[in-house]
């Protein structure tokens, strides 16, 4: 068997649970990270016969895709924003979604220096990494978990990806701690919690339910928006009176949560689509 056969039969197996178009971006990504292969590469080998190492390595891959492991979570490694992030199931896989977050943030303040940042919820550190490197000389960025687990992916994605982060392990719906416990005032504060609804999860595909971590996927359905008070609170005591939030939202709870921030003296509120054309994030100001 040749590498190009042996790549055509993993998609076609992959296709009948993924579709034709994910199946090859996955079969791609196995190439890329089991041999060190990109696209053309593959190509350039295609012809050559299949090592007993590779077909095994591909087949287990395979296997473990079909039972409906992300790919991100076999490889320990998900690519957000030009770099590759270490995850493991203490992580939220990173999504294209909050690569655009990170944009507006960067579009806006681009050509500022000396900001302090602050991640609540910060997870693989992806956000605040993302924000650190591309922001000119940022005078502190700061990064919030409440998981171990998280803060101990992230840090090694700081030290790996040689940016500077600050990370704190504590709970963001304690806000007297955590105001207490960050003391500056932050030009930027952005997050993306927790923010699916329980009652969603019946429509969520079974890859992210049974290996994503819910704790930072899921909140209540009768208290849907409570990160976002949390974090509304923190902001008023740590959040520069110039400065700005950035969240990554749920559609569906978007203008109630509109409605709060303006509760708790942010006169300019906008909430921006996403690529879908959803109602993904709002943009805070006092």
């Amino acid at each position: 068997m040749t590498v190009e056969e042996m790549m055509r039969e993993a998609r076609g197996r992959l296709a009948a649970e993924y579709g034709a178009r994910e199946a090859a971006a996955m079969v791609d990504e196995m190439m890329l990270r089991i041999k060190g292969w990109n696209k053309t590469a593959t190509i350039i080998h295609g012809n050559e016969t299949v090592t007993d190492f590779l077909k095994e390595r591909l087949e287990a891959t395979v296997g473990r895709l079909l039972d409906g492991e992300p790919i991100q979570y076999i490889f320990g490694k998900a690519h957000f924003y030009g770099m590759d992030f270490n995850v493991t199931p203490a992580t939220l896989i990173p999504r294209p979604e909050t690569a655009q977050l990170v944009d507006m943030i960067v579009d806006r303040y681009g050509n500022n220096s000396d900001l302090r940042v602050l991640d609540l919820g910060t997870g693989s550190g992806c956000i605040a990494i993302a924000i650190a490197r591309h922001l000119p000389f940022p005078k502190e960025v700061t990064a919030v978990d409440i998981s171990d687990a998280a803060i101990e992916v992230a840090r090694s994605n700081s030290s790996g990806l040689k940016v500077k982060v600050n990370f704190i392990q504590g709970n963001m719906l304690d806000t007297d701690e955590m105001v207490a416990a960050l003391g500056e005032r932050y030009d930027i504060i952005v997050s993306n919690p927790p923010y699916i609804a329980q009652r969603e999860a019946a429509g969520m595909e079974r890859n992210v339910l049974e290996h994503e971590p819910a704790t930072a996927l899921f909140v209540p359905d009768d208290d849907p928006l409570v990160f976002y008070r949390a974090i509304a609170v923190i902001a008023e005591k740590r959040l520069d009176d110039k400065g700005t939030l950035f969240l990554e939202i749920n559609p569906l709870f978007a203008k109630e949560l509109a409605a709060m921030l303006r509760e708790h003296g942010f006169q300019d509120v906008d909430i921006e689509k996403d690529m879908q054309k959803a109602d993904r994030f709002i943009i805070a100001q006092r």
